[in-house]
């Protein structure tokens, strides 16, 4: 999906809230459309602090938040529950579906596609009686590295 599709869209939405887009709004649209990793809202809070040239640049931080949060309303951005704590968030417009294997111990999230898994929802939806829409699949756990480091100091 093109970016000025994607933003005519996001400015769409806001005005159903009466909302309009404003530069703040704009500058952590852009952001966060160029942004494909995973991030919090104080992680991007501090990308858009280090990127201040002047006073007019300044974004404040609760209009990060409710931005990211109508970002999320909007269909630009993903709300991810990693059981952190802190909500997580990812650019999906344009992106192929995915899943994600979350490290419990140091938060490291991996993507991940499977067509079996993929099919074999669809597959248990449909003999439930479910018209599938979404679907997120999380899987916790301990990564290769946390289980390395935790045996490295179990032996010292």
């Amino acid at each position: 999906m093109k970016h000025e599709t994607i933003r005519h869209s996001f400015e769409e939405f806001l005005k159903t809230k009466g909302l309009r887009l404003t530069r703040q709004r704009s500058r952590i649209f852009e952001k966060a459309f160029a942004c494909h990793d995973h991030f919090t809202a104080e992680t991007f809070l501090g990308w858009l602090t280090a990127e201040e040239v002047s006073k007019a640049d300044r974004v404040s931080r609760a209009t990060v938040y409710r931005t990211l949060g109508l970002l999320a309303d909007g269909g630009v951005l993903e709300l991810l529950d990693t059981g952190s704590g802190e909500a997580h968030y990812e650019h999906v417009l344009g992106h192929r579906h995915h899943d994600h294997l979350i490290c419990t111990s140091c938060g490291r999230i991996e993507e991940f596609v499977d067509e079996k898994i993929e099919e074999l929802q669809a597959e248990i939806a449909r003999s439930h009686g479910f018209e599938l829409t979404s679907h997120d699949l999380r899987l916790m756990g301990i990564c290769k590295s946390c289980r390395r480091k935790a045996k490295t100091n179990v032996s010292a």
